[in-house]
This record gives C-alpha cells, structure tokens and sequence, in this order.
C-alpha cells in the first residue's frame, strides 16, 4: 500500500510542498516554478520538459531506479527533444515511459511533484541561487523530523524502562521465591522477558540472535522494534505484571499477552500521533 504524507518548506517566501511516497520524498517543482512566475508555472514546467539534457536526465534517472521504465517511448522523446515543434508534459512522460521520477496529481492541492533528485535539477534550471536555498530547507526538514523520530523512539524506550521496573517488581514479588539464588532469580527474569517477547514478536531473544548472526553482541530484539511496537511492548509489561499478581499461568498469560499485542498493534496502525512516530 502506498504511503503519503505531506509537508512543506519556505524558501525564499515561496511556500515549497514536500510529498513523502513509501520513504522517498517528492518536491513540488509546481510550486517551484510559481518562484519565477506565479502564472505560467506550467509552462515553465513545459519548457524545462523540451529540453535535451532534460529528457536525457530524467532517462538515465529512471533507468537507475524504475525497472519498468519504457525505453523505447524515451528514445522517441530523445530524438525530438530541442526541437521547435517538440511539446511534452508531465502527464505525457508518465503515461508513456511509466515514469516514476514524476508525479502529476489532480485537485485543489495538486500539481507536478518531482522526486528529490529530479526537483533540485528543476530548480537549478530555474535559478541555481534559488536551488541551494532548496537544498539548504530542505535539509533543515529532515533534520527536524529525525530529531522527532528521536525523541519519540526515547521517549517510547523510557517509558518502557519504566513499566520494565513495574513489571520486574510483579515478578519479584509473586514469582520469586525468597531461597532462591542471584542467578536463579536472573533466570526467570529473562523468562519472563522471553514470553514478552513471543507474544509480541513471535521469538525469543535466543532465537532472533540466531536468525541474525551478524547483529552486534549489544544489540537485541527490543533494539529493533518500532515506535509502535515499543508502544505495545511497554504496555504489555504492565499487563503482564496485573496477571502475575492474579496469579495466572505463565501459558494463559502469554495467551492473553499476545491477544493484547495484536489488538494493540491494530489500534496503532489507524493512529495518526502514532504514525507520527514513524
């Protein structure tokens, strides 16, 4: 399913959307054109679409990254490219290439957007001072959503330590006999641990190192779980705690655990402050 979220940039007083298509990012060069002219951005789009080195660019792009690129219809653009009767658009170059470096969208909110890559060329076309002010918003805007994703992905971890220290403390207090040595309690620790990890993940510690040999040794399961899955995971040791002082059976915890966990992870899938996260 294809993924999309919008956002945008201010660059030089022109408003710039950015379009986020399964992780790759998608600059308006609509918008970029409106820089130059705020009535005839399309045909400046136009214009930049006859030109030789354009057509030849945005081959050699979609012969790196589009594997059903149609090279035949782009040998045919090639041929006409510069000359006075040659009229391409965006919706043309798609429709019969099947490119992807480009993307026409209909509405209110629409317009042409360009992958990253295609819309710095554009924008260097249009005016190479506007394009390094394009590069440089644009980086602040990854930058801020890392710091985002950062802070949410401790966030989440801190609060998993957190109902960590409530969960250990449930299992100290209910499954721990007090003869028992260090080492034997660290045993049932991490047994209990492990029967998180099943009804969340599906395997044990040991297993997932086993599936992934090349893992550095501090490294773990938890380490590698989503905003998401740290969500559930924080909120599946409270629950397990709840049970160990009921007194349920580890089997029918890990049923109840794993019931809860996919619920969870569901309800999350729908969340728009979750996906935030991501």
């Amino acid at each position: 399913m294809t993924k999309k979220q919008s956002s945008a940039i201010d660059v030089q007083g022109t408003a710039i959307r950015v379009l986020s298509v399964n992780k790759d990012d998608y600059i308006c060069i609509t918008d970029i054109a409106r820089h130059k002219n705020q009535e005839g951005m399309d045909d400046i789009i136009r214009t930049w679409l006859r030109n030789r080195n354009t057509i030849e660019y945005l081959g050699v792009w979609e012969r790196l990254n589009n594997p059903a690129f149609n090279p035949v219809e782009f040998d045919g653009f090639r041929v006409q490219a510069g000359l006075n009767r040659f009229i391409l658009t965006p919706k043309e170059w798609i429709e019969k290439t099947g490119a992807i470096g480009i993307i026409a969208k209909q509405g209110r909110y629409g317009g042409t957007y360009a992958h990253k890559d295609i819309a710095f060329e554009f924008a260097a076309w249009v005016s190479v001072e506007f394009k390094l002010y394009l590069i440089k918003e644009f980086q602040r805007l990854k930058n801020d959503e890392s710091d985002r994703l950062k802070l949410g992905w401790n966030l989440q971890r801190t609060l998993a330590k957190i109902n960590y220290q409530i969960h250990t403390d449930a299992i100290r207090d209910e499954l721990i006999p007090a003869s028992i040595t260090n080492q034997q309690a660290s045993f049932i620790y991490a047994d209990e641990a492990d029967l998180l990890n099943v009804a969340l993940f599906g395997q044990t510690a040991r297993q997932w190192r086993a599936a992934h040999p090349g893992a550095p040794a501090s490294e773990n399961i938890r380490d590698q779980a989503t905003a998401e899955q740290l969500i559930v995971m924080s909120n599946l040791e409270s629950v397990n705690s709840v049970l160990i002082r009921q007194g349920l059976p580890q089997a029918d915890r890990l049923v109840r655990l794993n019931e809860a966990a996919i619920f969870q992870l569901r309800s999350l899938s729908k969340n728009n402050n979750a996906k935030r996260l991501q």
